[in-house]
């Protein structure tokens, strides 16, 4: 009987879009669905609203409500541009619009643009395709007061997104994310107005390559390492994206002058043909470089993701195998190069400030905390490191900020994750190693043996669909009303709850000092462990970021370290219970 109701709730929905206010196309699909003896694609398309989130917007491409198309993409883009001429009435405002190599990502951006522009608003469109921290950068650099960038990140192929950002280049937080989504929510397909100003949209591209790039030299620390070392070995793959117009020249720029890029995925395809995933935290994804890498026995690999934000990467082992670098690991070797050599260079000034999230490993705290310099953790999110860029902006110098799901940010001039720059300097800290006779491999293996190892590891624990939700709820409900005494046999000495924004020492109850409240609880142990629980905030899964701690007394003794560390996971993992 659910189902019946369901059926006939969405199929009233779906003939509201057989009007002349969508056009024939959609019409066409969407009668398809409506004639089609199996619902679920029907249901699936209008169960309910694609929500204009936090994030923006991210879902699978098609007609229907619960679906990235132009009507959905046209209410978020009108929604913003209303709350834009609310917020800075009487000025002249101004927006940036930017795309990946996504299905429909251009389709998406120009109609955007146009929507903007029959408000009143000025746009400056990119010309093609461009990375992320480059939309970024052009909002601060044009003076704009907003912008969007069209992607879904890593996401597959099916799918499509809209990031929205404000004046200062971040992505939008309180109070404008929820005032936002109130405007988008008011917004009906009759109030959409499709029919731009070609008079206010600027086509802009290299004038604005050109600076960013520059921008991104700039924050080279050691320029004479990479002219010794200026024949490093580098494989790059941008997975058919958006690295592909910038990271090379990047590349170049610093003086790299051996740089050779996976051709099957410098082609710009939003079907990502050559993999299964184009997600730089998945192995898969860089097979095809590790195989040219191996062909010419390269010192580097690295891959960006489809908008080039994030870098994932991989270098060979004391044994001279291939191997991953994680997220948590590719963050703790920038951090540790900036301070050990902007030290070294006599860069370092006493207001300078590092940022980690609060689910990323403890040893950047141990390098900052040893180095004299200030560390600070945030929410999961680059908008969360961005604010405290933002907080301390003419006061402090932020020198580096980053995320254990393979996001970095070098520079205060881009306001989020930034895999051009994070290439850059990767290939820098690469360069760096080989001067002095080391790898990269060996140099973490040094990072280990001065701050102490550790071994990261998350959790999925997936539940779909309502009762999947109830069941999560739960979870965190019993965690907080039967909070555990040891884990993984070890005392558990310190309670951390961002919803509450306590934390409890063994009866010693503080404040914790957070912009607004997250549903996240950590747990730390007498031996060093860390445990952070999340439910996902997109998908329905609980998340356990699981840290353990270890010793390693001598480069050669990971082997030993990393089958400790194993075993404390899996006890750990016991304890919870997943």
């Amino acid at each position: 009987m659910e189902n019946q109701e369901l059926i006939k709730q969405v199929t009233e929905k779906a003939e509201k879009w057989l009007t002349a206010a969508y056009d024939a196309e959609t019409q066409a699909e969407v009668r398809r669905m409506l004639e089609n003896e199996d619902k679920t694609e029907l249901i699936d398309s209008f169960y309910k609203d694609l929500e204009f989130g936090t994030g923006g917007l991210r879902g699978i491409m098609g007609a229907g409500s619960n679906r990235m198309n132009i009507y959905t993409v046209g209410a978020a883009t009108q929604g913003l541009a209303n709350y834009l001429n609310k917020c800075f009435a009487g000025q002249s405002v101004s927006v940036v619009v930017g795309h990946d190599c996504r299905n429909n990502s251009r389709k998406f951006a120009e109609i955007s643009a146009d929507i903007f522009s029959a408000n009143g608003i000025k746009v400056y469109l990119f010309d093609d395709l461009r990375p992320t921290p480059e939309v970024s950068f052009a909002i601060r650099h044009l003076g704009c007061q907003s912008g969007i960038n069209i992607t879904a990140s890593h996401n597959p192929r099916e799918y499509n997104g809209y990031k929205a950002y404000w004046d200062d280049g971040a992505q939008v937080l309180a109070p404008h994310d929820t005032a936002i989504i109130d405007e988008v929510n008011k917004v009906k397909v009759d109030d959409i107005k499709f029919n731009g100003n070609k008079d206010l949209i600027q086509i802009i591209g290299e004038d604005v390559d050109k600076v960013y790039l520059e921008k991104v030299h700039s924050i080279s620390i050691d320029p004479e390492v990479i002219k010794r070392q200026k024949d490093l070995s580098i494989v790059y793959t941008p997975l058919h994206g958006a690295g592909r117009a910038l990271i090379p020249a990047s590349l170049k720029l610093w003086g790299f002058e051996n740089v050779h890029c996976v051709e099957a995925q410098m082609v710009k395809d939003g079907n990502f043909p050559t993999v299964v995933s184009p997600n730089p935290e998945n192995a898969e994804a860089l097979t095809l470089a590790i195989k040219l890498a191996k062909e010419i026995n390269a010192d580097i690999v690295m891959a960006s993701d489809p908008d080039a934000d994030r870098v994932g990467m991989a270098c060979k082992d004391d044994k001279g195998e291939w191997v991953l670098i994680n997220g948590n690991q590719t963050c703790l070797l920038f951090l540790y190069y900036i301070i050990k050599n902007r030290i070294a260079m006599g860069k370092m000034q006493p207001n300078d400030f590092v940022v980690k999230t609060i689910v990323t490993t403890e040893l950047i705290k141990a390098v900052a905390d040893k180095n004299n310099i200030e560390m600070l953790d945030c929410y999961t999110g680059f908008k969360w490191i961005a604010r405290e860029i933002r907080l301390r902006e003419g006061k402090q110098q932020y020198i580096g900020g980053g995320e254990e799901s393979y996001g970095f940010l070098a520079e205060d001039f881009v306001r989020d994750k930034d895999a051009v720059s994070a290439c850059s300097l990767l290939a820098e800290i690469c360069a760096w190693a080989k001067d002095q006779g080391k790898t990269l491999y060996e140099v973490l293996m040094d990072i280990y043996v001065e701050y102490g190892f550790s071994k990261e590891t998350t959790v999925n624990v997936v539940k779909p669909g309502k009762s999947g939700a109830e069941e999560i709820k739960a979870m965190m409900d019993n965690f907080r009303a039967n909070p555990p005494k040891e884990i993984g046999g070890s005392k558990v000495v310190l309670i951390k709850d961002y919803k509450t924004l306590k934390a409890d020492a063994e009866g010693q109850v503080s404040d914790l000092n957070m912009p607004e409240t997250s549903n996240v609880l950590q747990y730390f142990t007498e031996d060093g462990t860390k445990i952070s629980v999340r439910p996902s905030g997109t998908e329905p899964k609980i998340k356990f970021y699981i840290e353990v701690k270890g010793e390693m007394g001598c480069p050669k003794c990971y082997a030993s370290a990393n089958a400790e560390a194993v075993k404390k996971i899996e006890a750990v993992r016991a304890s919870l219970g997943i």
